[in-house]
């Protein structure tokens, strides 16, 4: 969703909010593409500080359907999301990229309320979400989901330095 942020410039001191809907239906994370469960409007304040700088500042909560790390269950994670930037309206596009500050979201007088959401997220998500903190994950032999079944595989960690000799004992034992 975009928003024009020309309104806000008229004078300074003056501030502004929008609640506006996250309106992405996936969020392309580095792990993936993940659905979006659920989540709350967007609500952004953005007031003109003077000299061609703007504070925003905000908050939503997504939801997003990501998976356990270890058992590859369905899990619903929630991130609260909360906005405080202040928006040099100066800097030209070259400007931000050299000094580290790539706003993707800002186009001209416009904010895009989504790129936004997104950007937030990408520094929210954890390395891996566990559906409970004591997930048993799955068997690496059989696959089998060992929080809901338990199985008869050899679990035995073998030293690999060992595998010759125990292939020795393979071929004489008795069948």
């Amino acid at each position: 969703m975009l928003i024009n942020l020309s309104k806000v410039f008229t004078l300074e001191g003056k501030e502004k909010t929008w609640e506006v809907p996250f309106e992405k239906k996936t969020f392309s994370g580095a792990g993936g593409e993940y659905p979006v469960a659920n989540s709350e409007p967007v609500r952004i304040m953005v007031k003109n500080l003077g000299n061609r700088k703007l504070a925003l500042t905000g908050d939503t909560s997504v939801t997003l359907a990501l998976e356990c790390a270890r058992c590859l269950a369905p899990v619903g994670y929630t991130c609260e999301l909360v906005f405080d930037e202040e928006l040099d309206m100066r800097a030209t596009d070259a400007d931000r990229v050299r000094n580290l500050d790539e706003q993707s979201y800002l186009s001209g007088y416009n904010l895009d309320a989504d790129q936004l959401v997104c950007n937030e997220l990408t520094l929210s998500l954890p390395m891996k979400v566990l559906c409970k903190e004591d997930c048993k994950g799955i068997c690496n032999r059989c696959g089998a989901n060992l929080n809901f079944e338990t199985c008869d595989c050899d679990t035995r960690s073998l030293d690999p330095r060992m595998a010759v000799i125990q292939d020795i004992f393979k071929q004489f034992k008795e069948v």
